[in-house]
């Protein structure tokens, strides 16, 4: 059994980590309804959005634009959305876990496939795994604007316009509820049908200036990247959820084990005790 000093400090240690985790779980749930706010916040914009696709891309249906044609798929990309830090519980390992899995299924050689990476995590994780990353993103903000993850969702684009990949699939968790979070898949290029399709057609009655291919061209790259930006609001609300249960079972495990050990002190005194007193017992009897 250990001394009564041991698990006194044992205690002390225990408790201070149940005071950082309870503050962590605070900050998280915090930050969670900010992350909500913003993707409510943004909702309306990818609707008008899709309104404006839906009467451009939807109307005509032999649009050559390059964004709406599939093309047999020589090299894919992958961006991927992880975290800068971890205590996240599985969040990262999910995501990561199912891009590792595709990309052994799908390829036999580093040449058909890129990757870009969102979170110092996935960077760390993929170096060390031998991946080369085409370009990254770390130390993006817990609410990250448009401006801040624009370059990368340009470079997404890029590499689909100029060919270098024929298509290009986003990597994320998906928030589903606090306690429901899954790993899932996006394709962004080329758009599907739905994609272009998914608007109400309130401006279907409109003429457009100066043609539709002209104004494809223009906004079909501001749809996707709002598609990414959207995709990593609803990455971030994941992000923040899982780290706030994560925080939450911590403290509830520090709780528990602070009753066992407080259980475990009780009875080392209460046995020190006893001791103390067969000795003077035993030590009187011993002088009479």
């Amino acid at each position: 059994m250990a001394s009564l000093k041991e698990i006194d400090t044992r205690i002390k240690s225990t408790k201070k980590m149940k005071q950082i985790t309870k503050a962590m779980n605070m900050v998280s749930s915090s930050k969670l309804r900010r992350a909500e706010e913003n993707t409510k916040q943004f909702t309306p914009y990818m609707e008008k959005m899709q309104d404006a696709i839906t009467a451009v891309a939807g109307a005509d249906k032999n649009s050559n634009h390059p964004m709406l044609q599939q093309r047999e798929v020589k090299k894919s990309g992958y961006l991927v959305i992880t975290s800068d830090k971890g205590l996240a519980g599985a969040y990262n390992a999910n995501v990561l876990k199912r891009l590792v899995k595709d990309i052994e299924e799908r390829h036999d050689s580093p040449d058909e496939y890129s990757i870009l990476v969102l979170g110092q995590v996935g960077v760390d994780f993929l170096k060390n795994k031998g991946y080369n990353i085409h370009q990254s993103l770390v130390e993006i903000p817990d609410q990250p604007s448009f401006k801040e993850i624009q370059a990368i969702a340009k470079k997404a684009i890029d590499l689909y316009s100029d060919e270098e990949v024929d298509e290009m699939k986003i990597y994320f968790s998906h928030f589903v509820t606090v306690l429901e979070h899954r790993p899932s898949i996006k394709t962004v290029l080329p758009l599907s049908p739905e994609d272009s399709s998914t608007g109400h057609g309130q401006m279907s009655s409109y003429e457009f200036e100066p043609d539709k291919e002209s104004i494809l061209s223009v906004i079909l790259p501001q749809y996707v990247e709002s598609l990414i930006y959207g995709t990593i609001l609803d990455a971030k609300a994941s992000e923040h959820a899982t780290r706030m249960t994560a925080m939450k079972n911590a403290s509830d495990n520090a709780t528990e084990l602070i009753d066992d050990l407080s259980l475990e002190y009780n009875r080392a005194r209460q046995a020190a005790i006893t001791q103390q007193i067969t000795e003077i017992v035993g030590g009187s009897a011993a002088l009479e």
